[in-house]
């Protein structure tokens, strides 16, 4: 078996502002639809990123321990960033870490089970070649 994508839950209201944020902020680019479902990849990258539209009525109260997660050389200021464009599309974000080089944007209303992470570039230099 080879790796290939990530699957994660979006609630069904806010499914397509977020999908907008990661092809607007991010460039991410539409790989397949279907009604339920959405696969996306980002430039430069070999790992798919899948999203399911979800009624879960309830979030995942673990959900800080389930990340899409970035790098990035300012982690904070990036997510940042993010919660901005959110907030600017009537989406509530927060940004909170884990430590002083990992942090994390919520959106408590579209993502059900994960959190969008961002960390420093050196958390991911685990010194193997692939």
């Amino acid at each position: 078996m080879k790796f290939n994508h990530v699957a994660n839950r979006l609630d069904r209201q806010h499914f397509e502002t977020v999908v907008g944020m990661l092809k607007d902020k991010l460039g991410f680019v539409e790989l397949r639809r279907t009604e339920r479902a959405i696969w996306l990849r980002q430039p430069g990258t070999n790992v798919d990123l899948q999203f399911s539209r979800s009624d879960t009525a309830n979030r995942d109260t673990d959900k800080l321990r389930s990340q899409v997660s970035f790098l990035s050389e300012t982690p904070q200021a990036a997510l940042e960033e993010l919660a901005v464009w959110l907030r600017s599309h009537g989406l509530e974000a927060s940004v909170g870490s884990y430590s002083d080089r990992e942090f994390f944007l919520d959106v408590p209303a579209a993502f059900v089970d994960f959190v969008i992470e961002a960390m420093t570039p050196a958390l991911a230099d685990y010194g193997i070649e692939v």
